[in-house]
């Protein structure tokens, strides 16, 4: 369906999916997704143009249907023919609608049942189901649990994510049911990622127990590296948390050139689409102001940094070819053993 040569897809990272990542991935016979959420439309345009000046294989750009310029952005993608997109929050049936016609893959990224069902209903062509251990926003269901109940009531193909990291995950992936993987932090941690040194070397130290859930960092469920400044904002009371919002609405207007109007339609949106309550949509704007200090700055100790818990267990930064060789050799191993546990029992 996506054109790929493995049923890998490196996921949209805020700050981290930039044209070179998603150009080495896609080079490397996996799928990448192009993170647009908090680009301008003309600066996302921008990054379409160089991600295709990179590579010839197929991408994909994932974004949020009620941010400022949305609709530039949709028509950016149906004119350059980008092969996929991803989406969360706040689907705009009309957007959904026009990709589509022009034959433009919707593969969203849905955390709950729920959001599954939703997805296939507003027409999505294949989902990407994220359980609790993936980074940034994600569900309080764990991988394998979420996968199975989404397989059992949805019709079209399922990618699995949260918590992969090699061949052994793909191989069990594809065993329960789904058609792929899809990786963040695996991707993220590696040489073709844009991350500051400083901050890829505090991913390298991260323990499994430090990669947790707040609900207090942008109002909804967002699993971080707790760093003393993210575990300072757990400890927070509203009042702190409202100033702190105020503060990165501010930087995200910046960020995006949105005139205060942009600002209001996104945030009727975001209370509209995703069922969020007013405080949680104003504490929205904390997620790429503070996230941009650790990713872009490379002031780990001052930022956000979004993680699947997986970053516990990553010791290394390899290229996007060497990672994806490693994991297809790893895969072929784990289906080897697979196929002669099954003959053995015959």
């Amino acid at each position: 369906m996506l054109g790929c040569e493995y049923p890998i897809i490196q996921t949209a990272m805020g700050w981290v999916a930039m044209p070179e990542l998603v150009a080495a991935s896609s080079n490397a016979g996996a799928f990448g997704f192009l993170a647009l959420a908090t680009a301008g439309p003309k600066e996302a345009i921008e990054m379409m143009d160089q991600t295709l000046a990179l590579t010839d294989k197929p991408f994909g750009i994932n974004f949020h249907m009620f941010q400022p310029g949305a609709d530039e952005i949709v028509q950016g993608v149906i004119d350059r023919k980008i092969k996929a997109v991803s989406y969360s929050r706040s689907p705009t049936p009309e957007f959904i609608k026009a990709f589509k016609e022009a034959g433009v893959i919707c593969i969203p990224t849905v955390g709950a049942l729920k959001h599954a069902l939703k997805a296939e209903q507003l027409g999505a062509d294949a989902l990407v189901v994220q359980g609790s251990e993936g980074g940034g926003h994600t569900g309080s269901t764990p991988t394998t649990l979420l996968l199975s109940s989404v397989l059992e009531n949805v019709k079209i193909p399922v990618v699995a994510a949260g918590g992969f990291r090699d061949g052994s995950g793909l191989a069990a992936s594809l065993a329960w049911g789904a058609s792929g993987i899809a990786m963040g932090t695996r991707f993220m941690m590696t040489e073709e990622s844009p991350v500051p040194h400083k901050t890829k070397k505090a991913y390298l130290s991260a323990d499994i127990e430090n990669i947790k859930i707040t609900k207090k960092f942008d109002g909804m469920s967002h699993r971080l590296i707790f760093n003393d400044y993210i575990a300072k904002i757990d400890r927070s009371n509203p009042f702190s948390l409202f100033i702190i919002s105020i503060t990165s609405a501010w930087k995200y207007k910046q960020l995006t050139k949105s005139s205060y109007l942009d600002l209001m339609k996104s945030f009727f949106a975001m209370l509209k689409g995703d069922d969020l309550t007013i405080s949680q949509s104003v504490m929205s704007a904390n997620s790429p102001a503070i996230i941009q200090k650790a990713m872009v700055e490379g002031s780990p100790d001052e930022g956000a940094m979004p993680s699947g818990q997986v970053a516990g267990l990553i010791s290394n930064l390899p290229t996007c070819k060497d990672l994806i060789d490693q994991i297809m050799k790893e895969f072929s191993f784990a289906a080897a053993n697979f196929k002669k546990i099954e003959k053995d029992s015959s």
